[in-house]
């Protein structure tokens, strides 16, 4: 067991940080002496080693409490996806070196702004945070979905796809014109009403996913047509700030 200070020398973080973590929930001593002192045993310096991952993340410490406390938390899942990120972030600040580096060497004419496309990495913390943040939405859509049928499952992604579809026969308006973000009001109602509650913050998670490559942009742009899931995802983020 080690005591609040010493945790605090080994992992770097101040007391008065260890003391706060406590207080919302985060991070709870394993034991407290008679006198008021705080001790921690492996199990809680592992937590806090994750802690200190999400964190570098750049992960709020609300959306990290309700990760670790789920009850369907898989740390070793959650260690890969972390590693991922990581993977991710690194290969995004090296491009921005090489950029800085190229910058420096042939001075700013060099009008590549490449280096600062973070697109690949925020699609993937999306899609992480979404699998670990968001178990009560998932909760509910288990919940919801049981009870329904094959054919109406598939009903219900006709309709969602036919949402999309409506979205393409707007791509000459403007994402904040009052008939586009209408849209994405009748979206966000959708999906709450035959799915699970959607939340501003879901709302531009699932935007970000739309835009963000593969079989679901896709399967958008096949129903509004090329450049539809882009437009969705300027017009929520428009609707959700």
């Amino acid at each position: 067991m080690m005591t609040v200070n010493e945790v605090s020398k080994l992992t770097g973080v101040s007391v008065r940080t260890l003391h706060y973590y406590d207080q919302i929930g985060l991070l709870s001593p394993s034991d407290v002496t008679e006198s008021g002192y705080r001790l921690y045993d492996e199990e809680a310096l592992e937590r806090l080693q994750l802690i200190l991952l999400f964190r570098e993340l750049e992960f709020p410490l609300k959306d990290i409490a309700a990760i670790l406390n789920s009850s369907d938390f898989d740390r070793n899942r959650a260690l890969e996806q972390q590693i991922e990120l990581l993977t991710l972030k690194k290969e995004h600040i090296e491009n921005l070196l090489l950029f800085a580096r190229g910058i420096h060497g042939i001075g700013v004419k060099n009008m590549d702004f490449s280096a600062f496309d973070a697109k690949k990495l925020d699609e993937y913390a999306a899609q992480a945070k979404a699998t670990w943040g968001q178990t009560e939405a998932y909760k509910e859509f288990e919940v919801k979905n049981r009870s329904k049928s094959k054919n109406q499952q598939h009903q219900e992604g006709v309709l969602m796809m036919k949402l999309f579809e409506e979205f393409g026969q707007m791509l000459d308006s403007t994402p904040e014109s009052e008939e586009v973000q209408a849209q994405v009001k009748k979206l966000q109602d959708y999906i709450t009403e035959h799915f699970y509650t959607c939340t501003k913050e879901i709302l531009s998670g699932l935007g970000k996913m739309y835009a963000g490559g593969g079989s679901m942009t896709e399967n958008i742009d096949k129903a509004g047509g090329v450049g539809t899931a882009a437009f969705v995802e300027k017009a929520i983020q428009i609707y959700c700030k």
